[in-house]
């Protein structure tokens, strides 16, 4: 019998909201119910990683800081997961990453829509300051010489917390940074791109994904994180 995984519907939300989300899905990990979401943002807003200065955001977008680390991302024409796994075996294998296992199945949702991208294998890279699609790392999602998908990740008690962004188009706020529609010609929506990447989760996976909602507990332990954390100021101005 195969494992199951929670499915959770696409969402849209807030910044503070949606991290709040992210970690609330982690705590069920620890608690041994793995989930995968996908989700966009009601509005144009800037992450930081854990460790990033809060100097470093830029003017004129909300901005919230992420429960994990790397640089700077711009969540606008986006189309952006959580999965959230429990501690050992099936899900966490000793030597694996997730980040590259992860990357796969969005290259092979893509490759659907007859678009050829390609995970980094190459050195490290950075073509500029500040935001983390420009700085390339092995396994990073590329295409025509661009990244397109990267992913972060936290753990708490042996319990994984990946998450991570496809580019669909460029936004205004990141000219520099080219996504689907002009790398490749074509505009897929998030939730039929966030469809796609489901059926090939689980197809390389082998797991069962079984469509579930947060519970009321869930629902409220979300509110109490993006209130209390991820709006406040003591969290989000630490760096």
């Amino acid at each position: 019998m195969s494992e199951v995984i929670r499915l959770l519907d696409l969402g849209r939300a807030v910044g503070a909201a949606n991290m709040a989300a992210d970690e609330v899905q982690l705590e069920a990990a620890a608690r041994g119910v793995a989930s995968l979401h996908c989700y966009t943002w009601s509005e144009p807003t800037l992450s930081l990683g854990y460790f990033q200065p809060a100097a470093e955001r830029l003017p004129g977008l909300p901005w919230v800081r992420r429960a994990s680390g790397g640089a700077a991302l711009v969540h606008d024409h986006e189309l952006t997961y959580c999965l959230a796994l429990p501690a050992g075996a099936p899900w966490q294998r000793r030597g694996e990453s997730w980040i590259c296992r992860f990357h796969t199945i969005i290259a092979a949702a893509l490759k659907s829509f007859g678009v050829e991208s390609n995970k980094l294998s190459g050195t490290e890279q950075r073509l500029g300051p500040v935001l983390c699609f420009l700085h390339h790392t092995p396994g990073d999602l590329i295409l025509g010489g661009h990244k397109i998908g990267g992913s972060a990740q936290r753990k708490q008690r042996g319990a994984l917390m990946q998450h991570g962004g496809v580019l669909l188009a460029r936004s205004a706020y990141t000219p520099q940074l080219p996504a689907l529609r002009e790398l490749a010609g074509v505009d897929i929506p998030a939730a039929v791109l966030a469809e796609r990447i489901a059926l090939e989760f689980a197809r390389e996976t082998g797991w069962e994904l079984a469509p579930g909602e947060w519970s009321a507990e869930e629902r409220r332990r979300i509110q109490e994180l993006a209130e209390t954390k991820y709006e406040s100021d003591e969290w989000n101005l630490k760096r």
